[in-house]
């Protein structure tokens, strides 16, 4: 039987949700209901988010050191590891994305990609916006993609 283990924390847009199956993170999720709430059973990575995602939303850390496994397709994976390679405080397009994984084409697939990602933040689908700059598609919400990108460019530049 997998451990699977939880725990909550507040943020500037609301409650999140960690989950980690030891040794590594697995999902972050903004909360977006208390219905059903399952008990919180932290373990040592689930502290060690918390710990750098306030690091994070203070301005102290541009990098996360987390062990990850995101679930997903093998195509979801090659492209959460490119968003990995997306310096802190900088935005690139969907179609830039599509051309790092091989195919410029492919961005309506990358687009489906970042919207499967289950490790928001840390795994930074946010750095991604439409090819004319406009702000598109985040499971988080439009509103937490633009307070998480202008978080980053307010703090990359001190």
């Amino acid at each position: 039987m997998t451990d699977f283990y939880r725990d909550e924390m507040e943020t500037p847009f609301g409650i999140i949700e960690i989950i980690s199956e030891s040794p590594y993170l697995l999902r972050i999720d903004i909360l977006r209901t208390t219905e059903g709430e399952r008990p919180i059973n932290p373990n040592e990575i689930t502290e060690k988010t918390k710990r750098q995602l306030d690091e994070y939303f203070e301005g102290k850390r541009v990098d996360f050191d987390l062990p990850l496994s995101p679930q997903g397709t093998a195509y979801q994976k090659k492209v959460w590891q490119y968003l990995l390679e997306i310096p802190y405080g900088v935005t690139i397009s969907y179609k830039t994305l599509a051309c790092w994984t091989g195919n410029e084409n492919a961005s309506r697939a990358v687009g489906h990609a970042n919207s499967k990602n289950p490790i928001m933040i840390v795994i930074p689908c946010h750095r991604v916006i439409g090819k004319n700059g406009t702000l598109t598609g985040y499971a988080g919400g439009l509103d937490v993609k633009q307070w998480l990108i202008e978080h980053e460019q307010k703090f990359a530049n001190l």
